[in-house]
């Protein structure tokens, strides 16, 4: 008898969804005009906040994604493949997050700078996933502990952003102090980012234990919504009543700017509600941009920034649009995108090829022919 499918389809949704916000999110970003980035504009205050949980979206799926297949694979005997796959797609996105910055025409001019080791999305969630591994082969003989070691090592981590919210590393290598520190112009650092990859790990435990349950995709469901209006609601006001307990200053200075709380609020929403839809989805075209997300990612860089070339969008019409023009903009900015990735690109497979000779770490795997692996190779993770 078949048994019961474990694909988890509503993830991809929720990666097409993020994946669009990013786009639409960094053209607006880097196109609009100052002169109408106020808070006093609604739909700009609007735009602001559902662009902030793109980020924390994409990191806590790509720990759950990771972590499941990982464990999935445990279950059936062998997860060394597995394993090998993760560790490969973590250091091809430090590499590819580092390629894309590179100057080349500078670099052909004889002009250096250190710039291009700047720490971006791809660079902090490969750098997670290598994280998450480990603490998977640190626990991976007792699903449970290893729910527990991922669940604490998330909350610290939000807990104790104030602690290193402002940190600067001067005497650090750049290389290696631009992970930890946003001083020399990273845009993600690996702390508090890790924070959700590790709480999407949690989640691949749930998953992993109770999907098979009667009723789990009803209960989930219910969590995702519940836990998302309580994180959102009752989230900062918890820490000042622990604070008033604990008289541990720690926790007041979280809530007096707690946004890392607010977010995974905001996820579990997004979880809720597309895990809500998820049986209309199945094969949709949503899904299909879901499984692309590093292709888009790549192409929408080089079209925006100027990767390689130095000349993009950014090139032309930096911070010079009107807002009729950035909202068309935007959308036939994602049109484009989606259709040179579908259409025209075979980046993905490109870069899983060369990169892969480079690190030599060439794997095939088999087909295992179950229906848990249902992540493309053409993803984030």
């Amino acid at each position: 008898m078949k048994p019961k499918s474990t694909r988890l389809y509503f993830l991809d949704a929720v990666r097409a969804f993020a994946i669009l916000m990013m786009l639409q999110g960094h053209f607006v970003d880097t196109l609009l005009n100052p002169l109408y980035r106020d808070n006093s504009y609604t739909a700009y205050t609007v735009w602001a906040y559902f662009r902030g949980i793109t980020a924390p979206t994409f990191f806590t799926i790509s720990g759950l994604v990771v972590l499941y297949l990982m464990l999935k694979a445990n279950e059936k005997g062998d997860d060394s493949i597995r394993v090998k796959k993760g560790l490969t797609r973590g250091l091809m996105l430090i590499g590819i997050g580092y390629l894309l910055r590179i100057p080349f025409f500078s670099w052909f001019k004889g002009q250096f700078d250190t710039y291009f080791l700047v720490i971006d999305v791809l660079q902090c969630i490969g750098l997670s996933l290598l994280m998450l591994i480990g603490l998977y082969f640190l626990a991976q003989k007792n699903s449970k502990v290893l729910s527990i070691l991922l669940l604490v090592t998330s909350f610290i981590i939000f807990l104790c952003e104030p602690l290193y919210r402002d940190l600067s590393l001067p005497n650090v290598p750049l290389v290696f102090s631009n992970y930890l520190s946003k001083a020399n112009g990273s845009v993600f650092t690996i702390i508090p980012w890790f924070g959700y990859v590790a709480f999407g790990g949690f989640l691949a435990t749930m998953f992993f234990r109770y999907s098979q349950k009667k009723n789990f995709r009803k209960i989930m469901i219910g969590l995702f919504f519940g836990l998302g209006i309580l994180l959102l609601t009752y989230s900062t006001e918890a820490l000042h009543i622990i604070y008033h307990i604990t008289h541990i200053e720690l926790f007041e200075r979280s809530a007096n700017y707690n946004y890392l709380f607010l977010r995974l609020g905001n996820v579990f929403l997004y979880f809720g509600f597309f895990y809500l839809l998820e049986n209309y989805l199945k094969q949709s075209i949503i899904t299909k941009i879901g499984e692309k997300t590093l292709n888009i990612y790549v192409v929408h860089f080089i079209i925006i920034y100027g990767s390689f070339t130095g000349i993009g969008l950014k090139h032309f019409w930096y911070k010079s649009l009107e807002p009729w023009e950035a909202v068309f903009g935007a959308i036939a900015f994602m049109i484009v995108v989606c259709l040179i990735v579908f259409y025209m690109g075979k980046t993905n497979a490109f870069i899983y090829t060369h990169l892969r000779r480079l690190l030599h770490l060439v794997i095939k795997p088999k087909k295992s022919g179950t229906d848990y692996d249902n992540l493309s190779e053409d993803d984030f993770t």
